[in-house]
């Protein structure tokens, strides 16, 4: 393996301890004091379901929770909405699409509930400036927690 990049693997074991010893808050009550760009873990209890990272934190939870977010900016709340509801495969056609199904009779409240579900999440994070460590703690946070609404796949 790389030395360099070696170096990079073996310096995020702590940062994702601290990201699991942080005591827990909901979105509803971050402190004021956020970092901007972090980290970010969303769990019901000890069930660890998402992990993201951001370069504004405060308004990335913002996104993930208010109800008018967009299918594109509540990711985990239209996951959530797509399993609950059984639309499990993205179509890329118009009938089916992420923005037909945000707007869905039968989808839509669904995706709304499903973004008060995430508000209520307990949510940890810890600050990681570096680009190229975020995105390695990403990964790293959700191979070791096996993030279940974590996928990688692309759109």
């Amino acid at each position: 393996m790389d030395s360099q990049f070696r170096e990079y693997v073996e310096s995020l074991h702590p940062a994702f301890e601290a990201l699991l010893a942080m005591r827990p808050v909901k979105v509803s009550t971050l402190p004021k004091n956020l970092p901007l760009k972090c980290i970010y873990l969303f769990s019901e209890g000890t069930s660890h379901l998402y992990v993201g990272r951001t370069g504004n934190f405060r308004n990335r939870m913002r996104q993930h929770s208010i109800a008018g977010s967009q299918h594109n900016q509540a990711v985990l709340a239209f996951k959530l909405a797509r399993e609950k509801t059984g639309n499990l495969k993205a179509k890329y056609n118009v009938k089916g699409s992420r923005a037909a199904l945000q707007v869905d009779p039968l989808f839509g409240p669904v995706f709304v509930e499903a973004k008060a579900r995430v508000r209520k999440m307990d949510l940890r994070f810890v600050e990681e400036q570096d680009p190229l460590r975020q995105t390695l703690l990403e990964v790293y946070v959700a191979v070791v927690l096996k993030t279940p609404y974590n996928d990688f796949d692309t759109h």
